[in-house]
C-alpha cells in the first residue's frame, strides 16, 4: 500500500482550444465513447463530456490520454476507493 502512494502520478490537464486535451495522472481509463470519456486519475475520477471524442494516445505506463473532439465540460467527482473495495468494472457498471 504504501509503495502505491509513492507511485502516485502527477495530474495535470492541457486544453488547446476545447478540441485536444493532455491528460496526465491517469490510472484507469473506466469508459469512453464519442460523447463520453470517464478516466480516474491521481485527483479523482474525471468525467470529460462533449461529442465527437476520441481517445487519440493513451499511455499505461506513463498514465497519458489525449483525446481530441468538442470538449464542452471537464467534471471531477471524488474516488470512492473502488480499487480497494475490490470493485470490478461490470460490477459498477449494474448497479
Amino acid at each position: 500500500m504504501e509503495e502505491q502512494r509513492q507511485r502516485v502520478k502527477p495530474h495535470k490537464v492541457m486544453l488547446d482550444k476545447r478540441a485536444h486535451a493532455m491528460i496526465s495522472g491517469v490510472e484507469e481509463v473506466v469508459s469512453f465513447d464519442d460523447r463520453e470519456v470517464v478516466l480516474e486519475t491521481s485527483q479523482g475520477t474525471l468525467t470529460v463530456k462533449g461529442e465527437g471524442l476520441k481517445v487519440s494516445r493513451l499511455t499505461v505506463e506513463q498514465g497519458e490520454v489525449d483525446i481530441g473532439g468538442r470538449m464542452d465540460s471537464f467534471v471531477y467527482t471524488e474516488s470512492r476507493g473502488r480499487k480497494a473495495q475490490g470493485e470490478s468494472f461490470l460490477s459498477r457498471l449494474f448497479k
